[in-house]
C-alpha cells in the first residue's frame, strides 16, 4: 500500500507530549499510525467493516484498561 501522498489526521485525543495517533481515510481502507516514528513506522489498515467494528468496540468500552 503506497501511502506517500496520503493526508493524515491527528487524533483530537492526542497528548501534548507527542503521544499521537494519526488516521488516514483511503478509498477502500482506514489507515492508522503512531506519529513517534515520523511516518516511517508500521501502519495498520482496516477494511470499512473492520473499522466500523473497531469504532463500535471503542465506543462500547471493549478496550478500556481493567
Amino acid at each position: 500500500m503506497d501511502l506517500t501522498n496520503t493526508n493524515w489526521f491527528k487524533s483530537s485525543k492526542s497528548g501534548a507530549a507527542g503521544h499521537c495517533v494519526e488516521v488516514a481515510f483511503l478509498e477502500n481502507a482506514t489507515a492508522v499510525r503512531d506519529t513517534k516514528a515520523d511516518g516511517a513506522g508500521p501502519v495498520l489498515a482496516f477494511t470499512p467493516p473492520e473499522w466500523e467494528a473497531f469504532i463500535s468496540g471503542v465506543k462500547a468500552g471493549e478496550f478500556d484498561r481493567q
